[in-house]
């Protein structure tokens, strides 16, 4: 899901995920100033401008940010399905409340057995808790930002809890489905809830059943979420001091500082060893980065878990005494959607020979060693290969389409343009036979284009007047412009009859990250036929892309040979370039205090687990 760029990244650097690991994991080195071994507290610094502001883990795409769901909520309220550990991207069956989910059925019905964890007040989780939240998400899934109609909820056409066991839920299934992808896309976005807390419709109202209707799914979420936005009361309200996660909340300001205790019932396999666990907001990134010089040069540090700005990436000497600079790299890829569907530029998008010679163009490596100081990693293709996991294999981690200017203008000349390096490239011989333009390109076409990015972090706009530079190596002229964020969010969609439709390439400086959808199947981002075609719902395939060869590779993947599908998937999509593919940057330099035990390896899914930090 693509998340908005001031929940991903501190502007002018990057960002988004967070640890994973169960066991602890050894930091490396000893600080010489820190050796405070009493002490019973760590503090966490939110990203400038990204602070905690909605506790309900129902929420709509307005809250769903790294800040509120992955540095927030599951600290409280743990997701039925945990997925990354020890810095990969998997299914975590120690973290998940429930065990592994069972097929049935040839593949159309999925049963689960929660372990018998409890709240916090000590009553069990149990299915109905999963019931609950089914009820709720499927009667509000217009708000649920992962929601693409036809997939998770509306492919569960039922659920059955066992009268034999309360702990045990059955899921009936639209259609037959691939483990992997019901099991990390669909499963994974359940949260089980305490319906025995929080099924009501208002705060004097008692608990009921009220989810079992579609009418009383939408009051009790009203409800619900009418509470989750007023920040000032979380503390006090008693609906948040029922959890099923690792830590409860002791105090919260309206300004995103907090403080969190842990919780004596947690089930989990690590529980706190902190008495207090903190975390600070920040306005302005120089005050987090002052804190942490100042954290270094004292014994008790006030910040044990930062980020230090890119561009003051050279600052790290005056705190490595004290902290380990970590780049962290989310399991995401990033890239600029080209409009298939403009009347006047689609034509020449929709030719393969043009997107190869614009993706030879793109010099990822120098980009990330010059724009971004070395803290990024490349994108070849849909699957993110900064880190490891099971779906990237190695052809997928090559470069199809390395930098070479050369090729792409042999590539122009030989189907019917003349190139003019520093220029505008014509189309000389329009048609659709051998060494001529394509389909719906006309004589005397230029290949110049318009490039709208969001504004507001220098090191983007310096990315892209790189990437213009490097077009124009081929004659292919890249009008370069910026607005707010909101602008090109909403010029870029697919182009329909009867309105203004004229954006060429946009970028609005925010990776795609596979969550909740952990499974890079591209069903949200390239799928163009039956429940694919929602994805421009989502806001993802702007570009209106679609091929038949990708279409039948995504169904593949969802109800295929894992491997074998996968593989298949996005080695095509990597070379059939439905988008030019970009650098993605880092989430953020963290800076974690040497003494900080279990803080890392980083997780490329965004979370933190501050029950396995520990002091030494």
């Amino acid at each position: 899901m693509r998340v908005q760029p001031d929940h991903w990244r501190v502007r002018a650097t990057a960002a988004l995920s967070i640890l994973g690991a169960v066991a602890v994991a050894s930091c490396g080195g000893t600080s010489t100033r820190v050796t405070n071994v009493t002490k019973t507290s760590a503090t966490f610094a939110e990203q400038q401008g990204a602070i905690p502001n909605y506790i309900f883990p129902l929420a709509s795409s307005q809250f769903y940010s790294a800040a509120n769901v992955f540095q927030f909520q599951y600290l409280m309220y743990r997701p039925l399905y945990s997925f990354g550990a020890s810095g990969q991207v998997q299914l975590n069956d120690a973290l998940s409340l429930a065990y592994p989910p069972v097929y049935s059925n040839g593949g159309k019905s999925v049963t689960f057995t929660l372990k018998g964890w409890k709240w916090s007040d000590g009553v069990p989780i149990t299915a109905r808790d999963v019931q609950f939240w089914q009820n709720l998400v499927t009667a509000n899934k217009a708000i649920w930002p992962a929601y693409v109609p036809g997939e998770y909820p509306d492919n569960v056409l039922s659920s059955a809890i066992s009268p034999e066991n309360p702990l045990q839920i059955t899921f009936a299934l639209s259609q037959a489905y691939g483990s992997y992808f019901f099991s990390y896309n669909e499963l994974s976005q359940i949260t089980p809830l305490p319906q025995h807390l929080w099924d009501k419709e208002s705060a004097t109202g008692t608990v009921g059943n009220y989810d079992a209707t579609p009418a009383g799914a939408r009051a009790v979420y009203k409800f619900l979420d009418s509470q989750s936005r007023s920040v000032a009361t979380y503390d006090t309200n008693p609906l948040w001091s029922v959890v099923s996660g690792p830590w409860k909340l002791k105090s919260m300001d309206t300004a995103g500082n907090m403080q969190m205790i842990p919780n004596p019932e947690y089930g989990g396999p690590v529980r706190p060893t902190l008495k207090v666990f903190r975390e600070l907001a920040f306005t302005q990134a120089n005050d987090e980065l002052n804190r942490l010089k100042a954290a270094s040069s004292v014994s008790n540090t006030s910040v044990d878990f930062g980020y230090l700005p890119a561009e003051e990436a050279q600052q790290n000497s005056s705190l490595s005494s004290t902290y380990n600079l970590d780049p962290w790299s989310g399991w995401s890829i990033n890239y600029i959607p080209v409009n298939f569907t403009n009347p006047i530029s689609g034509p020449i998008f929709r030719q393969l020979y043009f997107r190869q010679a614009m993706q030879y163009l793109v010099d990822q490596r120098h980009l990330i060693a010059t724009t971004f100081l070395g803290y990024a990693n490349p994108t070849y293709g849909p699957v993110p290969i900064a880190d490891p996991s099971l779906f990237a294999d190695a052809q997928q981690q090559r470069n199809p389409y390395p930098y070479n200017p050369t090729s792409a203008q042999s590539l122009l000349q030989a189907n019917g343009w003349t190139v003019n390096t520093g220029g505008v490239s014509i189309c000389v011989s329009p048609g659709t036979g051998r060494g001529e333009c394509g389909a719906g390109i006309k004589q005397g076409q230029p290949a110049s284009f318009s490039l709208e990015y969001a504004s507001g972090a220098p090191m983007v706009g310096e990315e892209m007047h790189q990437l213009a530079s490097d077009f124009a190596l081929a004659g292919i002229q890249l009008k370069v412009s910026q607005t707010t964020y909101d602008v090109v969010l909403g010029t870029a969609a697919p182009c329909t009859a009867g309105t203004a439709c004229s954006w060429d390439l946009a970028y609005w400086d925010s990776p795609w990250i596979y969550s909740p959808d952990y499974y890079p199947s591209g069903d949200q981002l390239w799928a163009c036929t039956g429940s694919g075609s929602t994805a421009l719902y989502a806001g993802s395939n702007v570009g209106g892309y679609c091929d038949p060869q990708a279409e039948q590779d995504i169904a593949a993947t969802e109800t295929g040979g894992f491997i074998e599908a996968m593989n298949t998937y996005e080695n095509y999509v990597a070379r059939d370039l439905p988008v030019v593919w970009i650098p993605v940057q880092d989430y953020a330099l963290a800076e974690v205090n040497k003494a900080l035990k279990g803080a890392r390896p980083l997780d490329p899914l965004l979370e933190i687990y501050p029950e396995a930090w520990r002091w030494s």
